[in-house]
């Protein structure tokens, strides 16, 4: 119920804040080309590149708060059997290249026996690649690797792990992760990990994300069975 609450507290916050900088950014950036279209012919250079960088900003700015607003509009899972283990091969060799373009290295461990689940296909595969992606940017030099593995957990539920030993999340940090807007990287947005809690727990999935000491830092993930 807390998390049900805070979901509908945050979501209209950022309907709000998204109305409210697309309205301002759309009347900036009119009146910015308005006021190009006045200069046009004049020898003012320099005054029309600050007025297109600003019109960029306005763009950019408007581009961010509409991502915020998608996080809240994930459309609910459409269900289906499957099979974990094929959904996590269908995505490797995209995900070898991820993880070769920083030369980072990249492993999968199935299960021999087949996971039976229930969940979205699409909507998966956004979360598997979210969460590699997040793996790939936590090496600060490009050493190392991410190991995806499935198995059959307690009680017989399907699990899947990614997991990779790049840099550590403390116990400060991960307490917050999964909070709207939080993010651990110096530039990021909070958005990625909002995206996986919510498709997770559309699916009714249980999951934790947190350094061990062993050097991994490891995203657990168990599915009700099919």
């Amino acid at each position: 119920e807390v998390k049900k609450a805070e979901k509908k507290a945050y979501e209209k916050v950022i309907r709000m804040i998204a109305h409210e900088v697309n309205n301002t950014t759309a009347g900036i950036t009119s009146t910015l080309d308005t006021v190009l279209d006045i200069l046009e012919g004049e020898e003012m250079t320099d005054v029309k590149e600050v007025i297109q960088i600003c019109s960029e900003r306005c763009f950019v700015m408007s581009n961010f708060i509409t991502r915020f607003a998608e996080v809240v509009k994930i459309p609910e899972p459409q269900l289906e059997h499957r099979d974990l283990n094929k959904c996590v091969d269908s995505g490797r060799r995209f995900m070898e290249m991820m993880c070769a373009d920083r030369k980072i290295g990249f492993r999968v461990s199935c299960s021999e026996a087949a996971l039976p689940v229930q969940l979205d296909a699409t909507l998966f595969e956004q979360v598997l690649l979210n969460i590699v992606k997040n793996a790939i940017e936590s090496f600060p030099d490009g050493a190392g690797e991410v190991i995806i593995r499935t198995e059959t957990g307690a009680g017989g539920k399907p699990c899947l792990e990614i997991a990779n030993n790049g840099a550590p999340i403390d116990r400060e940090q991960e307490m917050m992760l999964f909070t709207p807007f939080f993010s651990t990287k110096p530039n990021g947005q909070g958005i990625g990990l909002i995206f996986i809690r919510e498709v997770l727990m559309a699916h009714h999935c249980s999951f934790s994300l947190k350094s061990y000491p062993d050097g991994y830092t490891r995203f657990k993930i168990q599915f009700l069975t099919a």
